[in-house]
């Protein structure tokens, strides 16, 4: 029996949700690679329960001191609904499965330094059929992605060598996709992610922050859907 995972019940959909990230660097020593890893948990709408979670590794090479080239994969648990053999809604867990590459580019512009990354993904994305009134993996779906993100720190001391304090950190992703894009929302334009974020750098090494991210995703014709998302992400350099 076919599945089909639904993206709204509505065209125009508003939600809110929480996500907590955590981003890791560890460089190998005496060499110009370092070992990258993220981990990500996100809710589902009022945080009532778990909607995603990422884990996603990376082994970085540093071209230049400011410029660093990644290939990794990422392991994507999705929380997707699903109408059981009775009729009724029901959820359970598909995972999603990436190859990605990237390249990272910082500078800096007076006292605020910035970063520019570009993603590439080619995602696997399940295939669902109900089983015994379960949902079940049945294959997978190649889709690509190219991902735009530009983040800037602000320290609200104003110093040029910024090691330690408050800061101000804004940031957006744009995400297309290219090549065929049926098997996720039939366009190019995917989804925006807009975050403004106060944080503190406790070491040149760790910096935690707490803000709003608006994610909006462009779904299937005229679907539509705005999550509005308080995030904590934690940043640690080694």
């Amino acid at each position: 029996m076919s599945c089909c995972i639904a993206f709204g019940a509505t065209a125009q959909q508003r939600q809110t949700a929480g996500w907590f990230a955590a981003f890791n660097t560890f460089r190998i020593p005496a060499s110009k690679f370092s070992v990258y890893m993220d981990v990500q948990v996100r809710t589902t709408d009022k945080f009532e329960a778990l909607q995603t979670l990422i884990v996603r590794p990376g082994l970085n090479y540093h071209v230049r001191k400011n410029m660093i080239a990644t290939v990794g994969y990422a392991w994507i648990r999705l929380r997707s609904m699903y109408n059981s053999a009775a009729n009724q809604i029901e959820f359970d867990y598909l995972s999603e499965h990436r190859i990605w590459e990237q390249f990272i580019v910082n500078h800096q512009v007076a006292f605020v330094p910035l970063q520019h990354r570009f993603r590439l993904e080619q995602r696997f994305l399940p295939k669902s059929v109900v089983e015994e009134n379960d949902l079940k993996n049945d294959g997978f779906d190649l889709a690509h992605r190219f991902r735009y993100f530009l983040r800037g720190i602000v320290p609200i001391d104003g110093s040029k060598a910024f090691e330690k304090g408050l800061f101000v950190a804004a940031q957006n992703e744009l995400f297309l996709n290219y090549g065929d894009p049926t098997r996720t929302n039939g366009k190019v334009f995917d989804q925006n992610r807009a975050y403004l974020a106060v944080g503190y750098r406790l070491s040149p090494k760790f910096d935690v922050e707490g803000g709003y991210l608006n994610q909006f995703i462009s779904g299937p014709g005229s679907a539509r859907i705005t999550y509005h998302v308080a995030q904590i992400a934690t940043y640690v350099r080694l």
